[in-house]
């Protein structure tokens, strides 16, 4: 049967069980889709990629191709809507079945259902690629998932579910069967990769992914000290960047809890190496909190229905955006993501307890910025945070707000960070400046 695997989020041959039961086929037809939607200016102001995800991605897909190329495979990709172009392809080249990882975010899901419902003589499968565990082998059914993350740990771990995700793990791929031709696509319609503001510290592919894993375990060790150095602002090795090749899929989460494992019984186990294990859980919550709740996800009020007033201040979420607040640690902060595509996961929870608590922003606007914005953006995790943060998601304790000053002297005492990244803004947005048609949102 002639296949085409849809890669998304996937970009690897490595621990891709998807991409393993499409090599099954008699011929394969790879295909990445760059939407041009993604380009555009959305309802709550921002894009779905800016420039340093499209960066990094484009790196990523360029380094997918040159990984298929020795398996005689060939990647094609196509700048158009999917709905357009997965039909396109399948009646040009007899397709019987079409094969993708399942993604969370009701956009990905609906568009799924569109392809299919426009194929009904076409077989379609997915897979699960991003997460630790299959819907079948969580220790609880998908509808009865915890409301907290806290009561997801503790079922995962007392069903000592930590060592068994290895033998989801699947082999890395060595050959895959041929392509039933090769169309030309029309990749040079796609946006030009913009020149970096500053030296680009990460590359995306899955080779740079598993280096950098290996990197922070067994070179550099940092792993070692990853609970105390985690919350650092500005640090190469503070944390592990990881994220960055998980968000894109060049990089396995399930190989990286496996190499974990592996650290652990040759090198050193101690609270840091099972706190990067933790955060592992972490972003696994999410991704089954994202396929639980839906289109809730991305609601005012959450998943919790919990009204909240918010007003959008034009003005303010400018400033916010260009770091000319009032606040010099969320001024830095933000400046250093719209410059780099990367932020410290404390710095993210400080400017989006600004935007929230400080600005009275609705969480939307500023969860749609970090979309925009972040290399490592991941609806799940983002989304999921967010709500968090505005305390109508997985929270039990309610609204998050920070004391962004002891934050300041407490994380950057020396003004390091704010000095470096341009913190103290010569003519911050005050609260109070409206503009001549304020609208509160509804």
């Amino acid at each position: 049967m002639h296949t085409l695997y849809w890669f998304t989020r996937d970009l690897r041959l490595h621990d891709n069980p998807a991409l393993l039961a499409a090599s099954k086929a008699d011929a394969l037809l790879c295909v990445y889709v760059v939407d041009p939607r993604w380009f555009e200016a959305g309802p709550l102001q921002s894009k779905a990629m800016g420039d340093h995800r499209w960066r990094f991605l484009w790196q990523s897909l360029m380094a997918l191709e040159q990984s298929l190329r020795p398996l005689g495979q060939r990647l094609h990709i196509a700048f158009g809507e999917p709905e357009t172009v997965i039909p396109q392809l399948v009646h040009a080249h007899r397709i019987g079945q079409v094969m993708r990882s399942r993604l969370p975010g009701t956009q990905e899901a609906n568009q799924w259902q569109a392809i299919k419902d426009s194929l009904p003589a076409t077989r379609f499968q997915q897979f699960e690629t991003l997460s630790l565990f299959t819907e079948g082998s969580l220790p609880m059914p998908l509808q009865e998932l915890p409301d907290t993350f806290s009561q997801f740990r503790k079922r995962v771990e007392k069903t000592g579910e930590r060592g068994s995700f290895e033998r989801l793990r699947v082999r890395t791929l060595t050959a895959l069967p041929p392509p039933p031709g090769f169309p030309d696509d029309n990749r040079g319609d796609c946006p030009p990769i913009p020149d970096p503001v500053h030296p680009v510290t990460f590359i995306g592919g899955e080779a740079a992914g598993l280096d950098r894993l290996n990197e922070f375990l067994y070179v550099s060790h940092s792993i070692d000290g990853y609970k105390q150095t985690r919350n650092a602002l500005d640090s190469l090795n503070a944390s592990s960047k990881l994220s960055l090749w998980l968000a894109n899929g060049c990089l396995s989460v399930r190989e990286v809890a496996e190499t974990i494992r592996e650290y652990e019984a040759t090198e050193t186990e101690n609270e840091s190496t099972y706190w990067l294990w933790f955060e592992l859980l972490w972003r696994e919550y999410f991704y089954w909190y994202a396929l639980r709740h839906g289109a809730n996800l991305f609601c005012r009020d959450g998943v919790q229905r919990k009204r909240r007033h918010s007003t959008f201040y034009a003005q303010r979420f400018k400033a916010w955006c260009h770091g000319n607040t009032e606040y010099p640690i969320v001024n830095a902060a933000m400046n250093q993501l719209r410059e780099t595509g990367y932020i410290s996961n404390r710095a993210r929870q400080l400017v989006a307890s600004c935007f929230i608590n400080e600005l009275g922003l609705d969480w939307r606007y500023g969860a749609a910025w970090f979309e925009e914005q972040l290399i490592d953006y991941d609806v799940a995790s983002n989304y999921g945070n967010w709500q968090y943060l505005a305390g109508v998601g997985a929270d039990p304790r309610g609204l998050r707000r920070f004391n962004l000053e002891k934050q300041a002297h407490q994380y950057d005492p020396a003004e390091t960070f704010i000095d470096r990244w341009g913190g103290h803004a010569e003519q911050p947005v005050g609260l109070h400046t409206v503009d001549a048609a304020d609208w509160p949102l509804q």
